[in-house]
Order: C-alpha cells, then structure tokens, then sequence
C-alpha cells in the first residue's frame, strides 16, 4: 500500500530524545526554550510559544483574544474539527463562511460579505498546505496553520507537531504571535498561571523570607510541551527544508502528470507547503475503490464540520461547500511516497476509473 501519510522521524531525533531521557529534564526545561528559539531563527519570527498541540495552540489564541459565550466568529467548516471545537466550548456563535473554489480554503468575499458590527474573530484554516488568503480585517484573525508550517498570517499563527505533521514531535504545537505582551500571557495561559522564569529566579522556590515568590492572575491550564518532544522538534526543524522540497516534487508530478485529465484536477493555490495532495474529482467513491484496488490509499481527511451535530448537525447554507462536498479526496503525499510511487499513481488515475 502506498500510504496517504506517513510519520517522518529523522535519525537525528532519535539521538536527541535518548540525550533527553539521560538528562534531568523530560518534562519542560531548556530544550523546549531552544526549540522555541531556533524556530524563531529558522522562520523569521520573534514571539513563539511552544504547546503540546496544535489545538492548544488555537485554545490559547481563542483565550489572547477572550472569546466568550454569545461572540460571533466567523469559520470554514471543511477544517479539522479541533479549529471550531473550542469556540463550542466557549459558547460562541459560529458563522459559517463558504470555501474558494480553487483552494477550498475560506471564501475572503464570502468572510467580507459576513463581517458585522458583531464580529469578534475571524478564523482561517491554510487547508492541506495553501494560504488561505483573508489578508486583513478590523477584528483579530487566527490563522490556523496545522497544516500549512511556515506559513504566517493574520495576528495569530497556529501549527501543530501532531504525528502525520511537516515535522513532528509525537504532538505538539506551535503559536505565533505579534508582541512581547501576547508571548507572555500565552505563557502564563499554557502553565496554570504560573510565571516560570519568575520561579527559575527564585531557584523554584514558592516561599521565600514569608513572602510568596510569585503571584497567579490568570487561570492557566497544563498545555506546555516537553522536552522530549522539543528535542524531536530540534532534530525535525534541521528538515523542514528538503521535507518541503520532497513534497513539492512529488506534488508536481501530480501537477504535470494530471492536467488534461477529464474529471479531475489538482486543488494548489499562490502559496502552498504541500501537506495534502488533495484533487476535485468526478464519481468519488469509483475513483476511490480504483485506487484501493491498486494499492493507493485515498481518503477525505476533512469532513465539512457544519454537519455534526456538535455544531447543529445541518448543511449550511454555503453553495461551493455543497457543490463540491462529494468531489473533493486526497492521495498519497508524504516523504516515503518516490517518484517512482508518484509515477504510478498518475498513471493509474490516467487508465480511468
């Protein structure tokens, strides 16, 4: 089987978590910082908070912001249900805005038509590796990047280490922000409340000459990464170059090889980091069992989110969402996938299906 995702792990990381385990730290300690800074050297970026996962990276952004009950947000439902879950959780008001036809990341007409006095955020997902291009607005846009590392836009930028991710570190995530404030409240947010290099002055200790060493103001939760996954991050992020490069070749073999093809085309957009090799195709499910039966593993991965009943369990109102719910599927796109294997894919999709 020629698998949709597989997880990429460097020798290197490998090393570095058997030097993690041997050491005194393999919960939050220095490599965690040294991650954190060397993504920040690597990406052009000055303020990263490091997390144990994507989805607390979103959740720590929500927070930045202060969504509460009742505040309209405006979302994508073709994106993983960890983007909208936590506006759930927060009793937000979702607005569902359509996708873009050629990306199938959000609609920026369709986000502009919705924008209100009411609006309070603004939530764009970089689907399968492209920009998702909402540029600009007068309320705060989360970006949510999971898919897409190295991409940054909007006030906050959203990436994940999860298993099948560019990079990973088991799981983990990322949050980008613009100002040194936002990097320390996030910080706070991400570890019950507690300022940790405040501690760290203080040589860990709570209580010192019968006074408290440091304060609690806001009501963090347990989202930090540890070192050992930061030391897989650390290995991961000497990659993120030939990862790129890898899985833009293998794409545009896809690219050449498909265009032409009657009932079927590759989704790409201006920007893209090639997570997802995803194609608009006719007669879906045919496609998808002639692919199976060549040892071609295919799938959705993401399900339009408006249809569970978590989020209403109906089929918004969105005419390209509709249109294209039963077209769209993903093939193989990862670093075990050769040429050779992009080769043979292309030519199977060309003996029809």
């Amino acid at each position: 089987m020629i698998d949709l995702f597989y997880p990429y792990v460097p020798r290197e990381a490998i090393d570095e978590v058997v030097d993690t385990l041997h050491s005194r730290f393999v919960g939050q300690g220095p490599r965690v910082e040294r991650f954190e800074k060397e993504f920040c050297n690597l990406f052009g970026v000055r303020y990263a908070i490091s997390l144990n996962s994507g989805t607390s990276a979103l959740e720590t952004a929500y927070d930045l912001i202060g969504l509460k009950e009742d505040d309209e947000v405006i979302t994508t439902p073709l994106t993983c249900t960890a983007t909208n879950l936590p506006l759930v959780r927060r009793k937000c008001k979702i607005v569902w805005a359509d996708i873009d036809e050629n990306t199938l990341c959000i609609s920026p007409k369709d986000v502009e038509f919705k924008t209100t006095p009411n609006t309070k955020a603004i939530v764009q997902v970089h689907l399968g590796g492209i920009k998702s291009m909402v540029q600009y607005s007068e309320v705060p846009i989360v970006s949510d990047a999971c898919q897409a590392l190295g991409i940054f836009s909007g006030d906050y930028s959203c990436f994940s280490f999860q298993a099948i991710k560019h990079i990973t570190t088991g799981d983990g995530g990322m949050l980008v922000v613009h100002s040194e404030r936002q990097r320390n409240e996030a910080k706070l947010l991400r570890w019950f409340g507690i300022d940790r290099d405040k501690k760290i002055r203080n040589d860990w200790q709570a209580y010192k000459e019968r006074r408290m060493t440091f304060d609690i103001k806001f009501p963090g939760m347990k989202r930090h990464m540890t070192d050992i996954a930061a030391a897989m991050g650390i290995a991961g992020l000497k990659h993120y170059e030939d990862i790129i490069s890898h899985r833009q070749n293998i794409f545009g073999i896809y690219k050449n090889g498909l265009q032409g093809i009657d009932g079927i085309r590759l989704v790409d957009g201006i920007e893209n980091t090639y997570w997802l090799a995803t194609v608009i195709v006719e007669r879906r499910d045919d496609f998808a069992k002639m692919m199976f039966a060549e040892d071609i593993d295919t799938n959705m991965v993401q399900v339009r989110n408006d249809i569970y009943k978590i989020f209403g369990g109906k089929r918004a109102e969105l005419p390209i969402m509709n249109e294209l719910e039963d077209k769209y599927i993903s093939i193989p796109l990862n670093m075990k996938v050769t040429e050779d294997d992009a080769n043979f894919i292309v030519g199977k999709i060309k003996g029809g299906w």
